[in-house]
């Protein structure tokens, strides 16, 4: 099959100091990893011509289709609180943008396709910029089960191996490219990257670039502000109640679409506890569980501080406007975390002492090494007891449930299995998947991608439901790069 992609590159034409022209650099033997057949349907690619030789090259690195502009996007950000001015995609190819077709399941919505790990590029820091087939298999795995969950996020549309061994640690491992899509690759750092510069000039382009893609009912800086930070309250809220972690919030990893993006060191909780840390590179918890909330509020500060110079308003009446948009967030993230945890509770109604039910189940499942996933589901299938190591206190807060579940409408066993997914991608499947990649089998990858795809909806006795024994618990995941 032929490949075409009906590229319509927008990014590509905002001014020059935006990115870098960079092609992907070729590898030795381009091979098919995975095709993700789904999502090629719904942008209208043809998801054999993907799977074929020119996609398989293409994903590689090997070819350029026409009509790509290959570019490497430059943004700043501030790394674990850290600032640095200058960061961009070091190991990542913006390939081009299409639009889905009108009357799809996307609705003509404009995505970015993004090659990750196809070469250095001007921005890659001394990197080699690869990645290796464990990442690219974790952000696979995780990005489309999140998708299946309903969360707003990038997908995984094909990856492929490379023939080249790429150095980590001291070990040589299997080289692999991923082809990921989102609604746009620009980040919170993408303002910084102009505002440390001084650019207005810059920033009002890319704030009206931005406001048109994403916001169009935005028509001032402030209500761009107002969506952003609406966007990211309903994100990480989702985040909270699926209890996963991102592992690296930088503002360079800020999509200020709402979509999750930069799957590095992610990981979904086991046994519940607030503040439960995976990824290795964060010594101090700063991006814990519980902290998700308190530093999405940092970073859309650093947003609101790039936006205030295209403010058309005294200073001291501008920083009082956008200091005020960033505080709306507790406010939306609040009530979108109780609409989630009333949902995973069976309750359709609002009653004033919901938070407090919410809170002593949680409290009783982060005394009780409960596990998050299991727990919330077995409220569907009656087993949520048997993941309490003190019974008799998940037996007290039941007998209150159940009182608050009687002023319900019917239904709520439907609603609670709508509400709570049976399996999540946990952490030990996905090492099994990547450990089995790096000897060349695929299977176990496939088989855990496709139960994740219909999360709600598996079986009670699926081995993937399960959680981790003792010995098979990862206690630190990795970034990978």
């Amino acid at each position: 099959m032929t490949l075409h992609i009906p590229f319509d590159n927008s990014y590509a034409r905002l001014p020059g100091r935006f990115f870098a022209r960079q092609n992907p650099v070729g590898v030795a033997a381009p091979g098919a990893l995975a095709v993700n057949a789904g999502l090629a349907r719904a942008l209208g690619l043809d998801p054999q011509a993907l799977a074929g030789p020119e996609g398989v090259a293409m994903v590689a690195g090997n070819l350029v289709p026409e009509g790509a502009e290959p570019l490497a996007q430059a943004y700043a950000g501030h790394q674990f609180g850290g600032w640095n001015p200058q960061l961009g995609d070091g190991r990542a190819m913006l390939l081009g943008e299409i639009v889905a077709p009108a009357e799809g399941p996307l609705a003509g919505r404009r995505f970015d396709l993004q090659l990750k790990g196809s070469g250095p590029t001007p921005f890659s820091r001394r990197g080699d910029g690869r990645a290796w087939v464990g990442p690219v298999i974790r952000e696979y795995i995780v990005s489309e089960a999140m998708a299946a969950l309903g969360v707003p996020t990038t997908r995984a549309l094909a990856a492929a191996t490379t023939g080249e061994p790429v150095i980590r640690e001291g070990r040589a491992l299997p080289g692999a490219v991923l082809l990921r899509v989102a609604s746009s690759h620009i980040r919170v750092g993408t303002f910084q990257f102009f505002h440390a510069r001084q650019d207005l000039e810059a920033l009002q382009i890319l704030a009206e670039y931005v406001r048109a893609r994403h916001f169009p009912e935005a028509r001032t800086p402030r209500a761009l502000l107002d969506a952003a930070v609406a966007a990211q309250a309903n994100l990480i809220a989702q985040w909270m109640g699926l209890g996963f972690i991102h592992g690296v919030m930088n503002t360079d990893n800020m999509a200020v679409s709402g979509e999750t993006i930069d799957y590095g060191p992610c990981a979904f909780m086991d046994g519940y506890h607030p503040q439960t840390v995976f990824s290795s590179i964060d010594a101090y918890g700063r991006y814990a569980y519980a902290n998700q909330p308190q530093i999405a509020v940092w970073n859309l500060a650093q947003l609101a501080t790039c936006l205030l110079p295209l403010w058309d308003k005294p200073e001291a009446e501008a920083v009082e406007e956008a200091t005020a948009s960033v505080y709306a967030f507790a406010d939306l993230y609040q009530q979108a975390w109780l609409a989630r945890f009333r949902a995973k509770l069976g309750l359709v109604t609002e009653e004033d002492g919901d938070l407090e039910l919410i809170e002593a189940l949680l409290t009783r499942m982060a005394e009780g090494r409960a596990d998050f996933t299991r727990s919330f589901r077995g409220l569907a299938e009656g087993t949520a007891r048997d993941e309490f190591l003190d019974r008799g206190a998940y037996d007290g807060w039941h007998a209150d449930w159940q009182a608050r579940l009687a002023r319900e409408p019917a239904g709520a066993e439907a609603r609670l299995r709508a509400a709570n997914p049976a399996i999540i991608p946990r952490n030990h499947r996905v090492e099994e998947a990547i450990a089995a990649a790096v000897e060349g089998d695929l299977a176990p990858f496939h088989a855990l991608s496709a139960a994740l795809s219909q999360p709600f909806d598996v079986a009670v006795d699926s081995p993937f439901r399960l959680a981790p024994l003792e010995d098979q618990r990862v206690l630190r995941t990795f970034c990978g790069t």
